[in-house]
């Protein structure tokens, strides 16, 4: 099927348009644009810079997709953004292509973000993610799959999310939270095991324990993370505890 470009609409000499592609009134798409088929830009939304869009993305009205980052340490060239298939951006999302020629921005699929949030430069979005209005996530942060960041929170550069993590309203992350945990506060804590969500995903009871039992572990026994991690190495093995232990080894700004 062709795609539809309203006539108010301005797309650059360049950007490459797929199939059944969708561009509102008063849009704006860059010279070095990548729209995959099936694609939807509403009326005065913002596509620009070295920027590649998989099928089926849809970005609201005043979105930014792939604007300049505002790391001041940014020089000319052509970092960039790449977004995987079926993300949704609402209104005034904004999401920055990488700092230095060469760096990227990237999001998997079926990512949802929601009005105002804001995602910076050479961040790794996974899948199904869902960032809340006016949720910020700051430089170099990667977030895995399946995570929930609520409302107005803020997570500080550099930090890693863990899978099936959820970020509670109004908080600020300066650690890395762990997969399967619920964080809170100002600075944020770990609060809890993320039951609703991980049992809601499938994960079985006795999977559910096991992140119980890793969140006792490292957060109730008084044990340093190094501690924690070895005690956990010896016992029974599992995708909960596999992946827990993997963040925990892997962890630069501490756990939270």
């Amino acid at each position: 099927m062709a795609s539809s470009i309203h006539p108010t609409a301005i797309v650059e000499s360049g950007s490459k348009i797929g199939h059944n592609v969708t561009i509102g009134a008063y849009a704006f798409i860059g010279a070095d644009v990548t729209l995959a088929d099936g694609c939807t830009i509403h009326h005065h939304a913002t596509v620009e810079g070295y920027t590649q869009l998989g099928p089926d993305c849809e970005v609201f009205p005043y979105a930014l997709i792939g604007g300049r980052t505002q790391d001041l340490k940014a020089r000319p060239g052509k970092p960039g953004l790449k977004v995987g298939s079926k993300n949704i951006f609402r209104e005034y999302v904004s999401v920055h292509s990488g700092t230095q020629e060469g760096e990227w921005t990237i999001l998997g699929d079926n990512n949802v973000l929601l009005a105002y949030s804001h995602i910076a430069h050479d961040c790794v979005i996974g899948n199904n993610v869902v960032i809340s209005s006016h949720s910020a996530v700051a430089g170099h942060v990667h977030v895995g799959d399946h995570v929930n960041i609520a409302w107005n929170a803020g997570i500080h550069q550099f930090c890693n999310i863990g899978d099936y993590a959820m970020i509670a309203a109004c908080s600020k992350c300066v650690q890395d939270v762990p997969p399967y945990i619920i964080a809170d506060g100002n600075p944020a804590e770990t609060k809890m095991v993320n039951v609703v969500g991980i049992t809601r995903a499938g994960f079985s009871p006795e999977e559910v324990a096991s992140a119980k039992n890793l969140f006792k572990l490292f957060y109730r026994d008084g044990l340093n993370t190094s501690q924690a991690i070895e005690k956990a190495k010896g016992d029974s093995q599992n995708r909960i505890t596999q992946n827990f232990i993997a963040f925990a080894q892997a962890t630069k700004r501490g756990l939270a």
